[in-house]
């Protein structure tokens, strides 16, 4: 397919040299092009103006603009440098997609003929990126001024006078002491994700003792568990190895399994479980919790999502647990998934790559 079509068919054509070079010129190009014409026809575009423009409609050239794109913004920005010679920087945004765009027009000469060149920029991936910038800035702040207030009241208590008050000023310490721990993990967790994120967190996968790393974990959450009647069960047959990074491996159960203990029922039960399929070995992490509804589902793995940001913070949760497991598991060329049923628990799952025989 022919991506710039003779805008001279009906005159004299063009010396071959010129419009060789013009043709190079657009192809070479990563941004959009698309040339107008006097009479607002197409009459030059490169292939990536078709990717983007064209492919449901066909080849743009001969089109009038308007059938290629539908902004008026846009139209009228090509009329003022058709007409009166300006250049413009406009935006566009394409209804039904999330493509939007930074426009450069400017009036051009082909051959002494007037025309207009629109220069499309892809600005989708940073407008995203910058709404993902703003969303995480606003949680970080809001995540971290409800300890700090918390820790700025019970300290102006104390300075009123509570300090000699002995009945209560060791349990407003007590406040103050838990919130201040509860700012460190969270933000131990950002740079941890962080790291993980910008790719200074290597592993080193090497064949590792399932059960054994299952039980640490259970034994350094007994307490926690204790406190809640929370029963730990070690259900992966001994002797079961795993290929993963053991450090990072027992991260991602720590997270998982503190998960499972703080949303789960008072008297309830942890599961963890191995299994092996097609070629991979899959690590369950089950409990009897509340369970999740169907709609958090599908967001549950994000930086900060909660379900339950009310219960989340009344038991420590920093919201980056999950979307720190689901980051190294990715490291280790695994995934990360849930199944749950309102009511009825959750199973977390790590999928890895097995041990090559």
């Amino acid at each position: 397919m022919s991506f710039i079509t003779d805008w001279f068919s009906k005159k004299e054509p063009a010396p071959n040299e010129t419009r060789t070079t013009f043709n190079k010129l657009l192809e070479t190009m990563r941004e959009s092009v698309i040339v107008v014409g006097e009479d607002t026809r197409v009459f030059a575009s490169n292939r990536a103006a078709y990717d983007a423009f064209g492919r449901r409609n066909g080849p743009l050239e001969n089109k009038r603009l308007s059938e290629v794109i539908r902004d008026l913004n846009l139209h009228e920005a090509f009329r003022k440098a058709l007409q009166e010679g300006k250049t413009l920087d406009v935006g566009l945004e394409l209804v039904g997609t999330n493509k939007k765009y930074d426009v450069r027009i400017a009036p051009v000469e082909v051959d002494d003929k007037k025309g207009a060149i629109g220069v499309f920029y892809d600005v989708s991936q940073l407008d995203r990126l910058e709404k993902v910038r703003q969303e995480f800035l606003s949680n970080i702040s809001h995540e971290l001024r409800t300890p700090l207030t918390s820790i700025l009241a019970f300290v102006e208590t104390l300075e009123d006078g509570a300090i000699d008050d002995e009945e209560n000023n060791l349990r407003f310490l007590g406040v103050i002491r838990r919130n201040a721990e509860r700012m460190h993990r969270l933000i131990d967790d950002i740079l941890e994700l962080s790291s993980i994120e910008s790719g200074r967190i290597t592993i080193e996968p090497k064949p590792a003792n399932l059960p054994k790393l299952v039980d640490e974990v259970f034994m350094n959450l007994s307490n926690k568990a204790s406190e809640r009647r929370i029963e730990l069960v070690n259900e992966i047959p001994p002797e079961t190895f795993v290929l993963a990074d053991a450090v990072r491996l027992e991260q991602m159960l720590t997270n998982l399994i503190d998960n499972a203990v703080k949303f789960n029922r008072e008297g309830g039960r942890v599961t963890a479980t191995h299994a092996r399929r097609d070629g991979r070995d899959v690590i369950g992490v089950a409990d009897t919790g509340e369970g999740i509804a169907a709609e958090h589902l599908p967001r549950i793995f994000e930086r900060f999502y909660r379900t339950d940001r009310a219960r989340s913070r009344e038991i420590g949760g920093t919201g980056l647990g999950l979307a720190i497991v689901k980051h190294l598991a990715r490291l280790h060329d695994g995934e990360v998934s849930v199944s749950s049923t309102s009511g009825q628990g959750s199973v977390f799952s790590i999928e890895l790559p097995a041990i090559p025989a």
